[in-house]
């Protein structure tokens, strides 16, 4: 498998007039790991790219520290061998110095055992595992934007008061599906309900039928879609030639992003309640930024995971400078120190666990009627801090965190 290399215009450009990809001696490079290809192509992949050369393009220099800036990326096809296999071999041998999404859970927590072993920096945006920040924590990982804990917190706590009590979980058969399953069962309980059953379907599926039946036989009231991607957007339409909702149980899509929306259409996703950190028509800057993406994507809104990406690695080159040098270990250390400031986060704290403490949102999804313009697709709820949206320190499994 191939990188893709993308540069910075100073770098591209001396490239091209050798006919070949730049490689500069001595560079700090910035590499995309995620899925370009597969079920969450759409909400990261190559758009989580040109997040990555936004972020190079607001840090406002094509060098640093006297290096030039690159971006590359890979497809590791949500496949943990290949994304640890290219996470070893970008840092050993092509001299990456950040890695960045990560894409599926599974993937990401193989990334993150590499970037662990080698001393290098994981800036966390696509996989929703809180595990990340929790016993698989790490001192040179950060998790940006969501994950399993406040999806959970913010979505499934609230259909839960608002909906019924009984869940039945149809859930991806990964990392990120069990443990998005788990973190909501506790506060399906906290708010009264219990979970009366389960099943898991591997990555990729075509067919939910036999899963929608077994919920459907469930009786419970909510059937809660602990999967996401093309597999939601899958399981969605499948469920509405299933009569799920016709029949008087609720479908809770419990991480659902606006690709998913835009794919499945408004008469298809109206109603849906969805936890977000990042939505493109939130305030001027984020519409401003979104601009920009749009333009450089053929169209496609900016996904969280994409503005995650573009999060970190701001904050990531804005560090490295405040350091005064590339050595991975400062670096961090100066990540953890700075407070995150861009488009849509101000003055964010970073924990010792690694957890960006980014405010989570609750939005519903609106009727064809009531959307005015493209993409117009969500109305805000509520708005959590990120202090309160995420797992509190002192229930933390992270060993890199002192509790009283």
């Amino acid at each position: 498998m191939k990188s893709k290399t993308l540069v910075c215009s100073a770098v591209l450009s001396a490239a091209l007039a050798h006919g070949a990809p730049a490689q500069a001696a001595d560079a700090i490079r910035i590499g995309v790991l995620n899925d370009q290809s597969g079920v969450f192509a759409d909400n990261g992949g190559m758009g989580s790219v040109i997040a990555a050369r936004l972020a190079v393009e607001d840090f406002g220099k094509t060098t640093v520290l006297g290096q030039p800036i690159e971006v590359i990326s890979a497809d590791h096809q949500n496949k943990a061998d290949i994304a640890s296999a290219t996470a070893r071999r970008w840092i050993d041998t092509e001299g990456v110095d950040l890695i960045a999404d990560g894409a599926a859970s599974s993937a990401g927590l193989a990334i993150q055992e590499v970037v662990r072993d080698r001393g290098q920096i994981f800036v966390v945006s696509g996989p929703a595992s809180s595990d990340f920040t929790g016993k698989f924590c790490a001192p040179n990982s950060f998790h940006f934007n969501y994950d399993t804990y406040a999806l959970a917190k913010i979505t499934g706590k609230a259909v839960t008061e608002a909906s019924g009590k009984d869940w039945y979980f149809i859930g991806a058969d990964y990392a990120f599906g069990h443990a998005l399953a788990r973190d909501t069962t506790a506060f399906i309980e906290e708010a009264g309900g219990r979970v009366v059953g389960s099943v898991f379907h591997p990555l990729g599926t075509n067919d939910f039928s036999s899963y929608l039946l077994q919920a459907q036989a469930s009786g419970a009231k909510i059937v809660g879609l602990a999967t996401s991607g093309a597999d939601a957007q899958t399981a969605i339409k499948q469920s509405a030639e299933f009569g799920i909702v016709e029949s008087g149980q609720t479908l809770a899509g419990l991480l659902i992003f606006i690709t998913d929306v835009h794919a499945l259409g408004l008469d298809a996703a109206q109603g849906l309640q969805i936890a977000s950190s990042f939505y493109w028509d939130h305030s001027d800057t984020t519409r401003a930024w979104a601009k920009r993406f749009m333009a450089a994507s053929g169209g496609k809104p900016p996904s969280m995971v994409q503005a995650g990406v573009y999060s970190g690695v701001l904050h990531y080159l804005r560090a490295l400078e405040a350091a005064g040098t590339d050595n991975p270990k400062a670096v961090a250390a100066k990540m953890h120190e700075m407070p995150v400031n861009d488009m849509y986060n101000k003055d964010i704290p970073i924990r010792a666990d690694g957890r960006v403490l980014n405010d989570m949102h609750l939005y519903q999804v609106k009727a064809p009627a009531q959307s005015r313009y493209p993409f117009d697709y969500y109305t805000l709820i509520s708005t959590t801090p990120g202090e309160q949206a995420f797992r509190p320190l002192a229930q933390s499994a992270c060993p890199l965190v002192t509790k009283p």
